[in-house]
């Protein structure tokens, strides 16, 4: 399928539309389980992606033969990603949204929703006076994701292209392409009118009451503390939801919820998650520097709850 341009433009004037002033484009390879890699990646002013979309979105489409890992070869396309920024705004994006329930219940707040594969949607929420700070950022996010239940509580803040194709193996030889199916432009929420939305849970304990220092079990030189068996967390993961697997994410959490208990901080945590995770690693690849952060930070908070809990 060609990729449609005026889709490309017409997502960009979505997100300019509510405060999108500049976006981070990344092209990456075919993707498959395990391998999602850059090609190029640029930050564009608003102005100066509208004049280079066309070139992007028409090289996205031309497809060159790429060899697999079993050695066989396959013609592709380029995925194109991108992720908006502006000032006084926030964006707050909703991936993996699986059930009707879930699209209801956004909709009146979401200025976008939009499908990268059949059933794979995501919306997305821009908000003004959000407080200011990237963890108090990260954890305004984290209460919108709880109150909808989107399943990915790590996404990126960047999304496909619309009008361009999602490039993995398991939808060749025929990739969708990423579809807009509702828009609201303009729409800027704000953090009160998200509570009567019901989309703001509550929030959660944050890292800084969480204590780290090792408790008597765990009071022991380093050379003594044992990481915890990343193939272990591995095989006993729930499948993925897309059925390629175990759940990589849930791997990492039972990983750094084990090292928690065991006495190391979230910073030693999340450098070895970065060591033994394949989608640690792959998530900051893509410049998703916080994920690795997020997940040891949130396992130490609940290996901090169990013990809460576990002395009544």
């Amino acid at each position: 399928m060609v990729p449609n341009l005026n889709e490309a433009f017409k997502m960009l004037d979505i997100f300019a539309s509510c405060g999108a002033q500049s976006f981070v484009v990344t092209k990456l390879e075919l993707e498959w389980p395990g391998h999602k890699q850059k090609i190029w990646g640029k930050h564009y002013s608003l102005d100066d992606l509208r004049e280079k979309l066309p070139g992007i979105v028409r090289t996205s489409g031309i497809k060159q033969p790429m060899k697999l890992p079993d050695d066989s070869e396959v013609m592709t396309g380029e995925n194109v990603v991108i992720r908006p920024m502006g000032s006084g705004v926030a964006f707050v994006q909703l991936d993996d949204l699986k059930t009707q329930e879930q699209i209801d219940r956004v909709r009146p707040a979401a200025f976008i929703i939009h499908e990268t594969s059949p059933g794979n949607r995501q919306a997305w929420i821009a908000v003004s006076g959000v407080p200011d700070g990237k963890e108090q950022f990260k954890e305004f996010t984290r209460r919108v994701r709880r109150a909808v239940g989107a399943n990915d509580k790590s996404a990126s803040h960047a999304t496909r292209l619309a009008g361009t194709e999602n490039w993995k193996t398991k939808y060749l030889p025929n990739p969708p392409t990423v579809t807009i199916l509702e828009a609201h432009p303009g729409r800027i929420m704000t953090p009160a009118q998200l509570e009567e939305l019901h989309l703001l849970a509550e929030p959660e304990r944050t890292a800084s009451v969480v204590d780290l220092r090792p408790h008597r079990a765990s009071r022991q030189p380093d050379r003594e503390r044992q990481w915890p068996d990343y193939e272990r967390c591995l095989l006993g993961a729930p499948p993925a939801s897309s059925g390629n697997g175990p759940s990589r994410s849930h791997a990492d959490f039972f990983f750094c919820k084990m090292a928690a208990q065991r006495g190391w901080s979230i910073e030693e945590t999340e450098q070895k998650l970065l060591e033994v995770s394949e989608k640690a690693r792959e998530r900051a690849r893509c410049g998703d520097d916080g994920y690795a952060h997020v997940t040891a930070t949130n396992a130490a908070a609940a290996a901090e709850e169990g013990r809460r809990r576990s002395r009544g």
